[in-house]
């Protein structure tokens, strides 16, 4: 029976894990661990937001999808076809705009508070 090779995934620049860091230090109700090994930020044990390779996530409610799409985030697909349908890539001039990336992440903040926490 042959294995699966799994996927392998390249490390967040350096600039933009420290990015993530600095803006979430304004959120300390935030959980920060990590996920598939990047960084991220959890509340009531949900992702909020994170990075995945050079991109920076948010995780929205359904109803937030396509409007976020229209303000030009993109589709997450970690792995190619498989789009996580709950998150989006935030669009990267948003990344470097202190109040742009402020208002992604308190929108996934909120949205995970809203959800019911995991034990």
């Amino acid at each position: 029976m042959a294995q699966r090779a799994m996927p392998s995934f390249s490390k967040s620049p350096a600039e933009l894990v420290e990015r993530f860091a600095a803006v979430m230090d304004g959120y300390p109700h935030a959980v920060r661990k990590k996920m598939f090994g990047y960084p991220a930020a959890f509340v009531g044990g949900n992702m909020a937001t994170g990075l995945f390779a050079d991109q920076w996530v948010v995780r929205l409610p359904d109803d937030e999808i396509q409007s976020a799409r229209d303000a030009g985030a993109g589709s997450f697909e970690p792995m190619p076809g498989k789009p996580m349908k709950a998150f989006v890539v935030i669009p990267a001039p948003d990344v470097e705009d202190d109040a742009a990336i402020r208002r992604w992440v308190e929108r996934g903040l909120a949205h995970a508070g809203s959800m019911p926490a995991k034990k």
